[in-house]
């Protein structure tokens, strides 16, 4: 999870800066922030007060969430990430979920609640998760976590 959250300062997105870590058998094979498509604009640099433009939504219409950046960027380069461990400093959205149990992680642990930053009421995507087999736990700095 420290990586994850060295990783996070990496991002360029102005208003949450998240990390990810893509772990399997006790190896890192995939990293990853938020932030734009590469070839495209770093927001804080176009847009530095705030932000690319918003989707319908409300959410960046730019951005690629980090754990979407982990996984496009293992699969890219042909790492079997099927029962892999994302670590990730936000929990998981409903759309990464859904990526994340389609490509066949089998844990995710996370740091902070998507739900708590987006002022929902419920964690769409852990409870996804939660409902179709993958292990989710939060991170808890006091407690080992086996990969």
């Amino acid at each position: 999870m420290s990586l994850a959250i060295q990783l996070a300062q990496r991002s360029h997105c102005v208003k949450k800066k998240v990390g990810a870590v893509l772990a399997k058998e006790t190896r890192i094979i995939a990293i990853g922030y938020n932030g734009p498509p590469p070839g495209t604009y770093n927001c804080d640099e176009i847009w530095p007060k705030t932000g690319c433009a918003r989707n319908i939504k409300g959410s960046c219409s730019l951005a690629i969430h980090a754990k979407q950046n982990a996984l496009l960027y293992a699969l890219t380069n042909h790492a079997n990430v099927k029962d892999g461990v994302l670590y990730t400093t936000l929990s998981p959205c409903l759309s990464c979920a859904r990526i994340i149990f389609s490509v066949g992680v089998k844990k995710v642990v996370y740091k902070d609640s998507y739900a708590a930053y987006k002022n929902l009421d419920y964690e769409e995507g852990l409870n996804f998760l939660d409902e179709f087999g993958v292990i989710v736990t939060q991170y808890d700095p006091y407690r080992d976590i086996e990969v």
